[in-house]
């Protein structure tokens, strides 16, 4: 990998002499932390740039990239490399999403995909290595890095390239129950907790309050301690109460490292602010999410309150899931939603779901929700076996592919699809069809 950061950092430092720069990112944690270090990189570089932060890179996003300028994709584009090879741009793509095209010959594209025996890094850490290789000076950009990765649910693996990252970046790592945020008092963390979805916790005070005192944890003063203030006894307690509301299973992907870094001049928990970054950018304000990641103050208490805003909306789309009808078969769950829930969450609520013991593992669940001007869908493997022979991309891709219309893209256990309004029915029965062929033929 290392040969391939050099060369593809000098190929960019090359191009772009005298040339300005379009940055180009995705709106998740992984995305906005992309931009984030690369923007701080190019600022200290004395480049002039620009920067877009977008949901998909569809062709209404490609053909608004402006003609004048190198191309810069963070956290996007390897889906979109047929799109991308029609541009008439000089265009750089750092993504560790799955690639199945050619490199067209307008693109120089570092993605661990194209390595072999490449270690797994998510698209903040990748663009780290690349910061870092242009400057040494980069390394107080690693913390950005680590909260990329947390964002993208990376953390229960540390390798050796991301051991190394981490010791860049001075984050504080503490052993625990996975529940967010651990720096705020339990009573509201464990009310508002959506991964893991509790069972007459998740939304119910008189719950939180019931739990609370099963584990023996009492108020200190007039405030809970959070999570991280507990001891050890009241730990093995608290998750001792929590594991008797969800399945083995389910509770071992909730042990295991907190991310404790250093924003604001305060230790914070790295899956609160990824969250926080998240619902900004689910709520329309990814800007906003921006300038948290760059220490602005005045965007921190925004992302705070968008951040309760969106929770909020979380609780009301798990109701509504559960208490309207789903449509079910054989190892798969297709909630369509319509305009119920808005389309930039139904992604999240199908990953909560995924994580969750609503369904046995290996289920596929399928999540539809109406935007502006297309249905926005989202795919997730209940309980991410890494053995299962299903696909979702492939999924997605086969039925965008049939339909003849649509994005796609994703991973193996999350990916998604575009589907225009009046393909609503069949892209139904497609997906019906398809998984129940698969389950036959598996």
């Amino acid at each position: 990998m290392i040969a391939d950061i050099k060369t593809f950092t000098e190929r960019f430092i090359q191009k772009t002499k005298y040339k300005k720069i379009h940055v180009v990112s995705h709106f998740d944690t992984d995305g906005i932390t992309s931009l984030t270090i690369f923007s701080k990189t190019l600022k200290r570089l004395g480049k002039q740039f620009s920067t877009k932060i977008v949901k998909a890179l569809d062709q209404k996003e490609i053909d608004s990239l402006p003609e004048d300028r190198i191309i810069m994709i963070l956290d996007l584009g390897s889906g979109s490399l047929d799109l991308l090879s029609k541009s008439e741009n000089e265009i750089f793509i750092i993504d560790h999403h799955e690639i199945k095209n050619k490199i067209p010959k307008n693109i120089t594209i570092f993605n661990p995909h194209l390595i072999e025996n490449s270690e797994s890094l998510c698209s903040a850490e990748l663009t780290y290595l690349i910061s870092k290789e242009i400057s040494e000076d980069n390394k107080n950009l690693a913390h950005l890095a680590i909260l990329g990765m947390v964002g993208d649910v990376m953390g229960h693996k540390i390798n050796k390239t991301r051991n190394s990252i981490l010791k860049d970046s001075n984050v504080q790592i503490k052993r625990g129950l996975l529940i967010y945020p651990s720096t705020r008092p339990l009573d509201r963390t464990l009310e508002y907790s959506s991964r893991p979805f509790i069972p007459g916790v998740t939304g119910n005070l008189s719950g939180t309050f019931e739990i609370l005192r099963e584990a023996g944890i009492e108020k200190t003063g007039k405030k809970y301690k959070a999570l991280i203030d507990l001891n050890e006894r009241e730990m093995k307690d608290l998750t001792t109460a929590v594991m008797l509301r969800l399945s083995s299973k389910e509770l071992s992907d909730y042990l295991g490292n907190l991310y404790l870094i250093k924003l604001f001049n305060k230790i914070e928990d790295a899956r609160e602010i990824s969250a926080m970054i998240n619902a900004c950018s689910r709520m329309g304000q990814p800007e906003v999410a921006l300038m948290l990641c760059l220490g602005n103050n005045e965007a921190r208490k925004k992302a705070e309150r968008i951040h309760i805003k969106y929770r909020q909306q979380i609780i009301s789309g798990l109701k509504y899931i559960e208490n309207n009808g789903n449509i079910e078969g054989r190892e798969y769950v297709i909630i369509n939603a319509k305009d119920n829930i808005k389309d930039t969450i139904i992604g999240t609520l199908t990953s909560i779901l995924s994580f969750s013991s609503t369904y046995k593992e290996g289920t596929i669940i399928v999540g539809m929700a109406y935007n502006d001007t297309h249905i926005k869908v989202s795919s997730r493997m209940a309980g991410r076996n890494p053995d299962s022979p299903r696909n979702l991309k492939e999924l997605m891709d086969s039925v965008t592919n049939t339909l003849g219309r649509g994005d796609s893209g994703g991973h193996k256990h999350a990916a998604g699809c575009t589907v225009q309004f009046e393909d609503e029915d069949k892209f139904i029965d497609l997906i019906k069809r398809k998984l129940e062929f698969e389950l036959v033929k598996v």
